[in-house]
């Protein structure tokens, strides 16, 4: 294992602490809770949205943090769900007057631990709505879920959600959005090589030089199947074809589509996909809004990527349109 790494133990808290070194005048760090929120606190006036999960798929959830899209986050260590106490911890510092919305993706860790957070936090009279984003069409239970993963497509939920929130919109109205995201976007995703967590120090899965896992997890979890590499827009066209078929999305909609790095994919490869996908989607009849390449959600330094669509609306489009701030910069 080749990383830039001291202690194993340490190396989420390290560099959650270096996000927020760089970004002094936008982010608070509590290391006890591997927790960043926003420098200026909650809103009373605005609903709070906040999320959660394991490290490692990095910028999701942390670097999401700022205006117009999350409130807080807390992080577990890599590839595991965060305790139930920063769960608490993050929505106690999040609270806001108008509510709290807690963004959850479908994995049963995640799951548990924010389904207890949340009613901790609701018997303490914390007026809170939790979801659960699964957009990820590859298969329907996998490792660690009962139904499908929530995987790139949570972005555009943080994105139109924090929007929303910044706009004014009620707790309800927050909601609602996320939904109507959530039953709009699907993603699928491949695997060409496996990754190594810290702590472990050996990838999480055994793949061949000349094979890839079609419909892998932001895990490593096993996807559709596993067989010999071909050519990009052979992928790109098995994953669009995925997505696409799944709702299913229509000739004439308008939509914005994602192509997502899995964390050891160079640029130029994501937009050799991109130049298929985009291609397909407008010999399919789609009317392409906007676009986003580069990494959303990585699982540590795997080659791979997704593909993700979602089919846009007035309202959506707006939100996506509006400003944000975060430590990623690429919202």
């Amino acid at each position: 294992m080749k990383k830039f790494v001291n202690d194993p133990a340490q190396f989420v808290p390290e560099f959650m602490q270096g996000i927020a070194d760089a970004n002094p005048d936008l982010l608070s760090f509590t290391p006890e809770f591997q927790m960043i929120t926003r420098k200026s606190g909650p809103s009373n006036s605005k609903v709070s949205v906040v999320q959660g999960s394991g490290s490692g798929h990095e910028p999701a959830h942390v670097m999401a943090v700022g205006p117009g899209l999350l409130t807080g986050a807390c992080q577990g260590a890599v590839f595991a769900a965060p305790p139930v106490d920063a769960c608490y911890e993050t929505i106690k510092a999040c609270a806001s007057d108008a509510g709290t919305l807690v963004l959850v993706n479908n994995y049963q860790g995640d799951r548990m631990s924010w389904d207890m957070a949340c009613e901790m936090a609701e018997a303490e009279g914390i007026k809170l709505k939790q979801f659960i984003i699964n957009d990820d069409v590859a298969v329907k239970d996998s490792t660690w879920t009962v139904g499908r993963r929530g995987v790139a497509g949570n972005f555009f939920v943080i994105k139109c959600c924090g929007a929303a929130a910044e706009a004014g919109q009620d707790l309800d109205a927050v909601y609602a959005i996320a939904d109507k995201v959530n039953n709009n976007v699907r993603t699928m995703g491949v695997a060409l090589t496996s990754c190594i967590p810290p702590a472990k120090g050996t990838p999480i899965f055994d793949i061949g030089d000349d094979e890839m896992e079609v419909g892998v997890g932001i895990h490593g979890e096993p996807g559709r199947r596993r067989e010999k590499i071909t050519n990009a827009d052979a992928i790109a066209d098995e994953l669009f074809d995925a997505v696409a078929q799944d709702i299913p999305f229509n000739s004439g909609d308008r939509v914005a589509i994602m192509v997502n790095g899995l964390g050891g994919t160079p640029i130029t490869e994501l937009y050799v996909l991109y130049a298929r996908v985009h291609d397909r989607a407008e010999k399919a009849g789609y009317k392409i809004v906007r676009n986003y390449v580069g990494e959303y959600c990585t699982s540590l330094e795997m080659a791979g990527a997704s593909v993700t669509i979602l089919r846009l609306d007035d309202e959506l489009e707006k939100l996506l349109a509006a400003p944000a701030e975060s430590a990623a910069r690429i919202f």
